[in-house]
């Protein structure tokens, strides 16, 4: 048998498996650098924190909410009369977490309201400032996501959808049918507000959807005022609709590559929501931090 009869034997697995010319141009893709944890905040001794008392009691009451949340219901702190010394004490234990939302749009009479979540779960740091750069509230509040959220999240949206078909843009192929679902689930849901139904959630990332259908379902729904982002393995951005209980919600891997593409019907999105049982948590750690005053 000659060597031009001969079946080539390749390797398929280890050195030289793969062309020169590839193995010097292949890369694999970066691993993650990081996960959101828990850290405890670096809080300053007692001798060295300044005059604290009014952080102090503050903090008493804050771990109070946090412990009576599940019977109770949000509460609010505010922050204005603190001295320096006890608001810097403040922000070195509320440290920033996982989730930060912006509040704009027409419902509110002056600048946007800004929220961060603390390092604890189920504790936000709220401030709005005027066009000036004056402070109008800067507070803490203990809840799942704080009260405003819920208040102005849909306080301008449309009741209903819009699910005209008549004048579609060209390349428009499968909107016609999620508009009709949407526009029903949006209905129940306002019927059945307080039953606590499950959300209905629409998976983008499934369906054959063209950049026409999704620009037109885009311009249907419309932008609401509220933008949260909750970072962690990757990162989620959450946003309201101009429809009521609607929130268009977009999950990015490590490399802010869009992975999941999704629209849900529901009053809050669970993803931003603090659990209660991460809330209890929370109130654990604010009391094993406090303990270092006592």
């Amino acid at each position: 048998m000659s060597d031009s009869d001969r079946i080539p034997v390749v390797s398929y697995f280890g050195p030289g498996s793969q062309p020169q010319e590839f193995e010097e141009s292949f890369q694999y893709l970066s691993m993650p650098t990081a996960m959101t944890t828990y850290h405890q905040p670096q809080v300053p001794e007692p001798e060295d924190a300044g005059h604290i008392e009014p952080a102090l009691k503050l903090l008493q009451r804050v771990l109070l909410g946090l412990q009576h949340y599940s019977s109770k219901g949000n509460a609010m702190f505010p922050l204005s009369g603190l001295n320096q010394d006890s608001l810097r004490l403040v922000n070195q234990m509320m440290g920033v977490g996982e989730v930060s939302a912006t509040i704009g749009g027409a419902s509110l009479e002056s600048s946007p309201i800004h929220i961060q979540e603390s390092v604890m779960a189920g504790l936000w740091r709220v401030q709005q400032r005027d066009a000036d750069d004056n402070l109008i509230w800067d507070g803490l509040e203990v809840g799942a996501v704080p009260a405003c959220v819920t208040e102005l999240a849909f306080a301008d949206a449309a009741a209903s959808l819009d699910t005209d078909t008549s004048n579609l843009p060209t390349g428009v192929m499968n909107v016609p049918a999620l508009l009709s679902e949407l526009a029903n689930k949006i209905t129940e849901r306002a019927q059945d507000a307080a039953q606590g139904q499950p959300a209905h959630v629409m998976n983008l990332t499934l369906l054959p959807l063209s950049d026409a259908d999704l620009f037109c379902l885009g311009e249907r729904l419309g932008v609401g005022p509220v933008t949260f982002l909750s970072r962690g393995y990757g990162n989620c951005r959450v946003g309201s609709t101009a429809c009521n209980n609607v929130w268009w919600i977009k999950y990015f891997n490590s490399e802010d590559a869009l992975i999941l593409n999704t629209i849900e019907v529901t009053n809050m999105p669970e993803v931003v929501m603090a659990a209660p049982e991460d809330i209890a948590d929370s109130a654990h750690r604010l009391q094993e931090i406090l303990e270092i005053y006592r």
